[in-house]
């Protein structure tokens, strides 16, 4: 479980002490129905990552809402949106291997998550990776009621594959925004989970020996 958890979960399970010693067990149900739903809420499953080459896995919880062309800084993209629900695990992972590059963190609104115009106009945090051979942008996007994103690393940080890197608080959203020569592995209303799902597929170099090798099997055939 997330740290949080136990913070609301305990100040909550106090409140409902004190209900209970000022005014009988009824008055202690709703703080302890609310301490059970935040322990519940900031849950932190343990997840499989997909080890396999050039696999970009899902930063969150949800679903798929949004697969598309984007245009960042002059270059042809892809973006994957993912929409969490209040009922979602909220712990974000890194999509990829590698080095954070930038982060900037960006004021705005607490629009609907769901509304394209949120992935520009919300309050969000812009984390960029830069892999082996190619560079994947992520964004924890605030949405109605997230009112805060938290994010644990800094420029400069190395990255593993589906490592927890943070959490939004309540319902948000997630873009993923790859290469142009990456392969998509989901589509709209799929149901992804944070560290283990494969949204897409970037191309993997041969190494130069691997390459020599396997040329002269192909001439021989």
């Amino acid at each position: 479980m997330v740290r949080d958890g136990y913070y609301y979960g305990a100040g909550l399970a106090l409140v409902a002490l004190v209900a209970w010693w000022l005014g009988g067990w009824p008055w202690a149900v709703t703080p302890l129905v609310l301490a059970a739903f935040f322990v519940w809420f900031f849950r932190d499953p343990e997840r499989t990552i997909p080890q396999f080459p050039g696999v970009v896995v899902s930063p969150a919880d949800g679903k798929v809402t949004d697969v598309g062309p984007i245009e960042v800084e002059g270059k042809l993209r892809s973006r994957i949106s993912i929409f969490l629900s209040i009922f979602s695990v909220h712990v974000n992972r890194s999509p990829i291997a590698g080095v954070i590059t930038a982060l900037e963190y960006r004021r705005g609104k607490f629009g609907n998550a769901l509304s394209a115009r949120s992935a520009e106009e919300n309050e969000q945090n812009i984390v960029t990776v830069r892999g082996n051979e190619y560079t994947v942008i992520f964004k924890q996007i605030a949405g109605l009621l997230a009112r805060r994103v938290v994010f644990h690393k800094k420029v400069g940080d190395r990255l593993e594959c589906g490592e927890r890197v943070g959490l939004i608080k309540f319902g948000s959203r997630t873009d993923v925004i790859l290469p142009a020569e990456a392969t998509i592995q989901v589509k709209i209303g799929d149901s992804v989970h944070g560290g283990s799902s494969i949204l897409a597929r970037l191309p993997v170099a041969v190494p130069a020996e691997t390459a020599a090798e396997a040329e002269p099997a192909s001439k021989s055939r």
